[in-house]
């Protein structure tokens, strides 16, 4: 007790020297903290980007890539579904709903997926938290569009407003379907996931937009339909892109799977989100690891400069080390009190960064879960977080045996002689 009150009192003559020192290592256990928070929550957040989905259904190719497509909105299909393929999959008294997906149209880079009014009902992101809408209600007209929360922030677009979509996924297309614009009929609220960036039509809207293409070029002259003509045509679907399934049991997930795998009408591939999801996860596994080092070294970076601090003092405090020898203090108290002077710096150090670190999840909560779907909560350090706490006071603990060392040393030499 003597001796801690002794450190203190020693740090506090130190005073400016010591705050660098705490804070220094407060920025480094805060990061370290938050690079941990947000890279779980990443991944639990990017596991959940679609959930309550059994089956993700589209043609042929690997697992990866109609995740990537059908979810992320990123790439494209290798071959589309005809739409008989789906409604025989759709119709098995298994499955409870089916939510069709269309792509391959786009607006300023923005990625249009047309699709049905199952969609709005059935779709779960997150914790399997519904899709709202901010403004407006679903497409109930043929030209009617409902925006991702990003897509109308970023090209400021609100209800009423008309747009034109383009063919293809480029972010400049010089075919414009120009003569078939849609209104904006409702703003989804922020998900943090892929829909805030797509425009959404319905199936029909699609096929309309395409009603008098013909070997991907669309008709000239008395061959091409205007938006009123299109109304009055079949426009039920030939093909679709992807498909979603939810089923009325899960026990049932991997004989479905199986049976669509095997589907004889066409080449189909039936994937489990979440299985796709991590095998997905595990290709960016280097970056985490990456990251989490990166943050490592910042702590040690910060311990360093607490050694180095400690060390560059111990030649100006020889006297201090004498006058307390000779008031009776032996060499192992002298070393003592330099290893508890910085093992009392790196616990300060280690509290504010807590501390500091939960103030920043209270201020960027909302922010990051309305953006990027990451939702950080104020929970307690996890057990692996208390290991790293664990680990930085061991390390400190082990650098205030250095200083500590020469200040053994030199209090067995100096005595009341020392030169200064």
């Amino acid at each position: 007790m003597h001796l801690l009150r002794l450190a203190l009192a020693s740090l506090a003559n130190r005073r400016f020297t010591a705050l660098l020192t705490i804070f220094a290592i407060a920025l480094s256990v805060c990061l370290l903290l938050a690079v941990e928070r947000v890279r779980t929550e990443a991944r639990a957040s990017f596991a959940a980007t679609i959930s309550g989905t059994d089956l993700i259904v589209g043609a042929r190719s690997g697992s990866v890539n109609l995740l990537l497509y059908s979810v992320f909105r990123i790439g494209n299909a290798t071959n589309n579904i005809r739409w008989d393929s789906y409604e025989a999959v759709s119709q098995d008294k298994r499955v409870k709903w089916a939510i069709p997906i269309s792509l391959g149209d786009s607006h300023r880079g923005y990625r249009v997926m047309g699709t049905s009014a199952a969609y709005f009902e059935h779709y779960r992101y997150g914790r399997r938290q519904p899709l709202q809408l901010a403004e407006g209600k679903p497409f109930a007209d043929l030209f009617d569009v409902v925006l991702g929360a990003e897509v109308a922030e970023t090209l400021h677009y609100k209800l009423g407003d008309k747009l034109v979509l383009a063919h293809g996924v480029s972010t400049v297309s010089l075919v414009q379907h120009d003569d078939k614009p849609f209104t904006v009929a409702g703003i989804l609220a922020r998900t943090g996931t892929p829909v805030d960036r797509t425009l959404h039509i319905s199936l029909a809207g699609m096929e309309a937009l395409h009603i008098d293409w013909q070997n991907g070029v669309p008709a000239r002259g008395a061959g091409k339909a205007s938006a009123e003509q299109a109304r009055a045509m079949d426009l039920q679907p030939k093909a679709i892109t992807a498909f979603l399934l939810g089923l009325n049991s899960r026990i049932a997930t991997f004989a479905v799977q199986r049976q669509i795998n095997e589907y004889r009408g066409e080449p189909l591939l039936a994937i489990l989100p979440g299985v796709a999801l991590q095998e997905l996860w595990s290709l960016m596994g280097t970056a985490e690891q990456a990251l989490l080092v990166v943050s490592l070294f910042v702590v040690l970076t910060g311990l360093i400069g607490m050694l180095t601090a400690i060390l560059a003092g111990l030649n100006e405090r020889r006297r201090e080390m004498a006058i307390l020898r000779s008031v009776g203090a032996r060499p192992w108290h002298i070393g003592s009190l330099l290893v508890l002077e910085a093992f009392t710096l790196a616990v300060t150090g280690v509290l504010l960064g807590v501390g500091l670190l939960y103030l920043g999840i209270g201020l960027s909560q909302g922010y990051l879960q309305a953006n990027y779907g990451l939702n950080l909560p104020f929970a307690l350090p996890s057990p692996y977080e208390w290991t790293l706490l664990g680990a930085i006071l061991a390390a400190a603990l082990l650098m205030g045996v250095v200083p500590a060392w020469r200040a053994y040393r030199q209090s067995l030499a100096d005595g009341l002689t020392i030169r200064l």
